[in-house]
């Protein structure tokens, strides 16, 4: 299950951002997870949880914002339409190679927390 190390490295960068201000209490880290990394965002739930259980930022939440990828067309233009888990290799209209844009983001784009002695930050 690599969405342990996943969840290890997004908590390493979430706590070094919350160093950088001074220190304080995670209380949610928002991450970028696009369908083309492979990471499972229920699994990755789950090794968040489990890694950060025993720290003094257990309950912390984790929100994935969930991006897909999306097949384009250059010859006749626009996104080309596909079922779940299947990728046309050539348009369905004008028999093109298609081009597959997005979903391999992997980004933390923002840490709330409490700062020590009170208050938030993000």
């Amino acid at each position: 299950m690599h969405e342990l190390s996943i969840a290890a490295e997004v908590y390493r960068t979430s706590r070094a951002a919350v160093g950088e201000h001074g220190g304080g209490r995670l209380i949610s880290v928002r991450l970028a997870v696009g369908e083309l990394t492979a990471i499972e965002p229920e699994l990755l739930g789950f090794a968040w949880e489990a890694l950060l259980a025993e720290s003094g930022d257990a309950g912390a939440r984790l929100d994935v914002d969930w991006r897909p990828a999306q097949q384009h067309c250059a010859a006749c233009g626009g996104e080309k339409p596909r079922g779940d888990g299947s990728w046309l290799r050539l348009c369905p209209d004008c028999g093109q190679p298609l081009t597959v844009e997005g979903g391999d983001e992997l980004d933390v784009l923002s840490v709330e927390f409490e700062q020590d002695g009170g208050g938030g930050h993000d």
